[in-house]
């Protein structure tokens, strides 16, 4: 199964002098291979053989019962996510594992499941589009994609970088050839996604750690700081990661922490997230204290007169 998993294509008198056996029991083994699934055809003729299908199988592989016990539990923590871009296969993983584990693995299982989990908020946004941007920017393809931001609906041909998912929601960065430059985009406001006839950028070095080191700011820059208590701070560094940014924004998040846990929020905004961050720290409450950018202080306090004149 090792060996012929390897290739493309074979024939019987190859394998039996590679295994210093007869034609026959090859022939054999291969009709074995095939009861268990592993997927190839035979060819007749001259130069007929074997051949293996596109979907291959990996071999056999030993886990302890702490590293399936990892691998169960890693996968079964992505139920929490409406799509994924490869949704049946992770419920055939669980299957497989589940089925195949001695029963008292699968008793350990049963009990860890309420004991253990890895909590993700729970979205309804539905993501159709994952796997055709994945695989786009495995294959370092442009695509064309109908994008809906809170402003308006637009094409948009982009070279997706990959895609990640943080705090419930799947991001794609990708290369955007309107803006000329890298932009993130949230999977859930794509609402089609085609081939481009634009030839691909090189993007060999580029990827989902390090392609905000490749984004050019905007030149409306301001300078953000925020006070923050403890509280302030656990509650920035869980839910104001790049991924709460909007497509159109370049800002990210730094943070510095005192030794009693308070600490404050200091970087250059553009001015287009000004109602995001205003947005956001209004949520923080007494938590986080804007003191700078003033065009900032402005939106909240509009904001904040709105929601009170809501309620009068």
């Amino acid at each position: 199964m090792m060996a012929v998993n390897k290739k493309k294509s074979f024939n019987a008198k190859e394998l039996a002098s590679e295994f210093g056996v007869s034609t026959r029991t090859i022939i054999r083994d291969m009709q074995e291979l095939s009861a268990l699934g592993v997927p190839f055809y035979s060819e007749v003729g001259q130069h007929g053989g074997y051949k293996m299908l596109n979907e291959r199988i990996l071999p056999p592989i030993a886990f302890t019962k702490g590293e399936a016990l990892a691998v169960f539990f890693a996968s079964h923590a992505l139920r929490h996510y409406a799509d994924l871009p490869f949704e049946a296969e992770t419920d055939s993983v669980l299957r497989k594992f589940y089925s195949y584990m001695p029963e008292d693995i699968r008793d350990r299982i049963d009990r860890m499941r309420k004991r253990f989990d890895l909590i993700t908020p729970m979205r309804h946004a539905s993501t159709p589009f994952l796997s055709l941007l994945l695989d786009a920017a495995i294959d370092q393809k442009v695509v064309r994609m109908e994008y809906e931001s809170k402003q308006h609906k637009r094409s948009r041909d982009v070279q997706p970088v990959g895609i990640y998912a943080s705090n419930g929601f799947w991001y794609c960065p990708a290369y955007c050839f309107h803006r000329r430059d890298f932009r993130l985009f949230r999977c859930d406001r794509v609402r089609s996604v085609e081939p481009s006839e634009l030839k691909a950028v090189d993007l060999t070095h580029v990827h989902t750690g390090n392609w905000e080191s490749y984004f050019e700011e905007e030149s409306q820059a301001m300078e953000l700081y925020v006070e923050l208590t403890a509280a302030g701070v656990q509650r920035c560094e869980s839910e104001l990661p790049k991924t709460h940014l909007s497509s159109e924004s370049s800002a990210y998040s730094k943070i510095h922490v005192r030794e009693d846990g308070t600490g404050w929020l200091d970087n250059q905004i553009p001015a287009s997230s000004l109602l995001f961050f205003g947005q956001f720290f209004i949520g923080l409450g007494t938590d986080a204290k804007v003191k700078a950018p003033d065009e900032l202080i402005h939106v909240m306090r509009e904001m904040l007169d709105k929601l009170i004149a809501q309620y009068r």
